[in-house]
């Protein structure tokens, strides 16, 4: 059996797959490292919220973790720009949990997320 074929299988089971409930939070703690100087920096954005650092401009539109459970995990919403590029370099969700399941692709930055905010 191949490995789409489990899953498929596995989302057709009764009870397999199962809805978590989310609460929105006020806001995230998002991870950018400069590949290239290695410098590494915790940045607290409010939802909504910008900053601009060096050559990447990072907005948070949303952060969302499990209900009940801030620290569990967050799935932050954020749009990159790269230093004189019109278009977005990044927009998506970003899981906490899982940095590589939907990365900026980008040669010199990383941004992930690391957890939202709830106060």
């Amino acid at each position: 059996m191949t490995l789409r074929a489990a899953l498929v299988a596995l989302l057709w089971l009764p009870g397999a797959v199962t809805a978590q409930q989310a609460t929105t939070g006020t806001g995230a703690v998002l991870r950018v490292l400069d590949k290239q100087t290695g410098a590494a920096e915790d940045v607290t954005l409010p939802a909504g919220g910008t900053a601009d650092r060096g050559l990447v401009e990072i907005r948070l539109d949303e952060c969302r973790y499990p209900t009940g459970n801030p620290a569990g995990d967050a799935w932050a919403y954020v749009t990159i720009f790269y230093r004189g590029e019109a278009d977005a370099t990044f927009r998506g969700w970003m899981v906490a949990s899982a940095p590589a399941l939907n990365a900026l692709d980008h040669p010199r930055f990383d941004v992930w997320a690391l957890r939202c905010t709830t106060s």
